[in-house]
């Protein structure tokens, strides 16, 4: 059954992530799976002979393994090589791998009053993110640490580009990627799945995807669902081009004494965000979407709207902590709420009040 509801919708334990809605796939829809970036990697290939798909698979495969190692944090590779020339403040010739990922960081830093800031690394290994198995119970740093580090104002602002060659004035920069490789990296791959000839695919890391073209004879259906698994929030169908992606509060993180505390750390304060539990944003390319909606968990649900417009996102679904839904009209207007029992749920359109 079917009933109206107003745009800000309050829920009870809510934490979005974007997937693949359930559903029978059209013939001729080939798949493949691996780990990347510390996450499922699922690729889907639609219209395609099943050799030239398993070709495309093994070949993404490939290239994920290769950006994995060159813009990995903590491991030894070209981007901690970057790391320890910028500390030490002179001029040199970046890595090819890792230039383009700080000249386009530089750009979405500045769009977003560097709330997404991947200079802030120090802090990021600060908490423990930086590990490949993180405890899931720790006391969080020493409060003078994260004080000490904040004032340090690490920013993308602070390292040059010429031509090929970089330097920072700040030695406190420490880029990690986190909150934008794995969009980078999805671009990457629908370039190379385009360049194999491939109009028809979505390649989805843990939940954050990007898909182009259709699905047969019908739009790719996304579906954002709950935390905890259990049933399906919405769902929205691409058109054409489009990603899709969510930050959240449940993604990594520990507890301690009772108090959880999330890898989505505010460079502003040094702790993790407060106010948000999840954001889904919806952008043209995967590497803008995946900062955008870092950056948004960030401004909270006071600030959203501004930063949401300096970097030129339309669309955007924000749940507070409090479990209230904010969405912009984008949005709302293609966005397909479902109740408890599968229903849709209308929005009011006269409601919304965001840009």
């Amino acid at each position: 059954m079917t009933r109206t509801s107003p745009w800000r919708i309050p829920l009870l334990a809510i934490g979005l992530l974007s997937m693949l809605l359930a559903c029978s796939p059209e013939p001729g829809t080939y798949h493949h799976r691996f780990l990347a970036f510390g996450t499922l990697m699922d690729l889907t290939i639609a219209g395609v002979p099943e050799d030239r798909a398993s070709a495309a698979g093994k070949a993404l495969e490939d290239d994920f393994s290769v950006m994995h190692a060159v813009w990995h944090a903590w491991t030894p590779g070209p981007l901690t090589r970057t790391n320890s020339l910028l500390a030490e403040g002179r001029t040199f010739s970046a890595p090819p791998s890792v230039l383009p990922l700080v000249a386009l960081s530089k750009r979405l830093a500045e769009q977003s009053d560097n709330l997404f800031n991947p200079a802030i690394g120090r802090l990021i290994r600060l908490w423990g993110f930086q590990s490949d198995e993180p405890t899931r119970s720790r006391p969080p740093p020493d409060a003078e640490l994260i004080r000490q580090e904040v004032a340090k104002r690490p920013r993308m602002s602070d390292i040059t580009i010429d031509d090929y060659r970089l330097k920072s004035s700040n030695p406190a920069v420490q880029l990690d990627f986190g909150a934008i490789g794995k969009g980078y990296g999805i671009d990457l791959g629908i370039a190379h799945l385009r360049e194999l000839g491939i109009d028809n695919a979505i390649i989805n890391a843990g939940g954050d995807l990007r898909a182009i073209g259709r699905n047969g004879d019908r739009p790719w259906r996304i579906a954002i669902r709950g935390a905890d698994g259990e049933g399906v929030l919405g769902y929205l169908e691409t058109t054409g081009d489009e990603s899709v992606f969510t930050s959240g509060d449940y993604e990594r993180g520990f507890t301690w004494e009772g108090r959880h505390y999330h890898h989505i750390i505010d460079p502003r304060t040094g702790y993790p965000a407060q106010g948000t539990r999840s954001v889904t944003v919806v952008s043209t390319d995967a590497a803008t979407a995946d900062a955008a909606a870092t950056a948004l968990f960030v401004a909270g649900p006071a600030q959203w709207p501004r930063i949401a417009a300096r970097m030129g996102i339309t669309q955007v679904l924000l749940v507070d902590s409090a479990g209230v839904l904010h969405m912009t009209p984008a949005m709302q207007q293609r966005l397909h709420l479902l109740d408890a029992d599968g229903a849709d749920i209308v929005i009011t359109p006269a409601s919304a009040s965001t840009p």
